[in-house]
């Protein structure tokens, strides 16, 4: 299990390998940072060129003319995108960003009482989700330190649903969880959480960032009430691509609580009256003109997925990290690493978080040895092996050359702080 040949004759086995070659992946360079940034592919390459083209070819028409048309792209990316999340093609539209679309969904879905006006969160949630309820509450005339409850981490890593469910109780209005945690990887249990918030006439909703394109989903089945992602990490989007949000059925009709002119039916947009008719759809959640450029990669990158399918991609991931796992723990025990994420696949996301007093300088060596993993302050190391392009040669290969900077001590050539980006 240890050796090249094993991981090697894994790799023969992968019925997801010939997709490797569909990527743009530099041959001296090992890619473990997937959970942020996706590589990109030719067949995105091919959609962004695709759009470029039919402005160059169409001018304004290109609204409503050619076999993409834009003014209709949102929705139409929407639709392929739904089966990812497991829900019907018009409860999903492609607009905004992640944190766009946060301020969209709370503005819409947080409507305090009397009895009910706080917010649940959690603790170990991504910064910019923090920002946005915070601001939000605000905006509302509440003080985000009496009205945002944030659910506490025993170990600051994971946390347990059971204290998330104890903290639902009368006075929340709205809860706002993660799919996955961005650090521990940790996968909540959306369905069980979903049915325990209905119980108590709460709406919920989860951030998808570091779950989409990760593990599958059944959002509609699970009755979930919103949701929203990025589509730059695990879907392979590009870099600032734009973002998605979902929208349970039972909520149509509903007025966005942040209108704008794409917020309109489609029929209606260009009657220029300045009372809204809102879709009466996802796409109501639109806000302003759809960043065309910023769309187009996602369209070559939702074929391969779509043609994968997410219980394949999720069968291989879970191989890969385990296998992670288990070069981690058998070549570098007594080197002072502490694996923070989940073991049990159920529980895990799509990548492996690890701890060291000195992750910073050792994610600069491993960059500089060929290896891209990603750091997170103040001692944490992400190292996603990616279905869609990463190879088992390429996870033992990684750990080997960690094994080589820490017995060689090359780590301590660099400065253990973050770069400006990290």
């Amino acid at each position: 299990m240890n050796d090249l040949k094993y991981a090697k004759k894994l790799s023969e086995q992968d019925p997801l390998a010939k997709y490797r070659q569909e990527f743009y992946i530099k041959e001296d360079e090992i890619y473990l940072d997937g959970n942020s940034l996706g590589l990109l592919s030719k067949r995105a390459e091919n959609s962004l060129l695709d759009l470029l083209d039919s402005w160059k070819s169409f001018g304004i028409n290109g609204w409503t003319s050619g076999n993409k048309p834009w003014f209709y792209l949102s929705e139409t990316i929407g639709e392929q995108m739904a089966p990812i999340v497991g829900a019907e093609p018009k409860e999903v539209i492609v607009s905004g960003s992640t944190t766009v679309n946060l301020h969209q969904l709370v503005s819409t879905f947080y409507q305090p009482s009397d009895k009910r006006t706080k917010i649940l969160a959690d603790e170990l949630n991504f910064p910019s989700d923090i920002y946005a309820l915070k601001s939000q509450l605000k905006l509302k005339g509440y003080d985000p330190s009496e009205h945002l409850v944030k659910v506490k981490s025993e170990d600051g890593h994971t946390l347990k649903e059971e204290e998330i469910i104890a903290a639902m109780t009368e006075d929340i209005a709205l809860i706002v969880l993660p799919g996955v945690l961005y650090r521990s990887g940790q996968v909540l249990d959306m369905e069980r959480l979903t049915k325990e918030a209905h119980k108590r006439n709460i709406l919920i909703g989860f951030d998808l960032c570091h779950s989409i394109g990760s593990i599958p989903h059944e959002l509609s089945a699970w009755d979930v009430d919103f949701a929203f992602w990025c589509n730059y990490k695990h879907l392979n989007g590009g870099p600032g691509s734009t973002g998605g949000l979902y929208i349970n059925k039972r909520h149509f009709g509903l007025m966005p609580g942040l209108a704008g002119w794409f917020s309109s039916r489609k029929d209606k947009q260009f009657d220029m009256d300045h009372e809204l008719i809102a879709a009466d759809d996802a796409g109501a959640y639109q806000i302003g003109t759809p960043n065309i450029f910023s769309m187009a990669p996602i369209i070559g990158s939702l074929s391969m997925f779509n043609e994968v399918g997410m219980a394949q991609i999720r069968t291989k991931s879970l191989k890969l990290t385990n296998y992670l796992m288990e070069l981690i723990n058998s070549e570098l025990d007594g080197h002072g690493f502490i694996i923070r994420n989940p073991i049990e696949d159920h529980k895990r996301g799509g990548h492996i978080y690890l701890e060291h007093p000195e992750a910073a300088r050792i994610c600069k060596a491993l960059k500089a040895d060929g290896v891209i993993p990603d750091y997170r302050s103040p001692n944490g190391i992400r190292l996603a092996p990616v279905a869609l392009y990463n190879t088992y040669e390429e996870v033992w290969k990684s750990v080997k050359i960690l094994q080589s900077i820490m017995v060689e001590e090359k780590y301590k050539q660099f400065e253990n702080k973050r770069e400006i980006v990290a």
